[in-house]
């Protein structure tokens, strides 16, 4: 389970590296048209939060654990990546953006395999 917890975290890290990469690199507009369309609803500097949020949780999922220091960041981390699903699952149920609220619950269950584990039976310091 240790290796799986592995997999599912380092999957989460790069999509979020990715995503977050994205949100912080890109004009608000640049990612409304590339399919991102809920940007219209926050502003500019919001955007850029979440997109640096996601990049520090990708952050949070793999180097504490890899380095050995500050283990419980991973399970914060990922905990982190919950609660902004849940918030991405309502800013798209407000919209109507079915296909969106699916991906979110995707990342969320994910996400919270790994707060599981790594709080509970599979926490790196048992």
């Amino acid at each position: 389970m240790n290796v799986v917890l592995w997999v599912v975290a380092s999957v989460l890290a790069a999509g979020f590296l990715l995503a977050g990469g994205m949100k912080l690199g890109r004009p608000k507009e640049k990612l409304a048209e590339s399919g991102l369309e809920w940007t219209e609803d926050f502003s500019a500097g919001v955007v850029k939060a979440i997109g640096a949020l996601e990049v520090l949780a990708a952050i949070g999922l793999i180097l504490p654990a890899l380095f050995g220091i500050a283990e419980v960041l991973v399970p914060l981390a990922a905990l982190g990546l919950v609660l902004m699903m849940i918030g991405g699952g309502i800013t798209h149920a407000r919209r109507g953006e079915a296909s969106s609220i699916a991906v979110n619950a995707v990342l969320l269950v994910l996400a919270a395999v790994v707060v599981w584990g790594r709080l509970g039976p599979y926490s790196f310091t048992s």
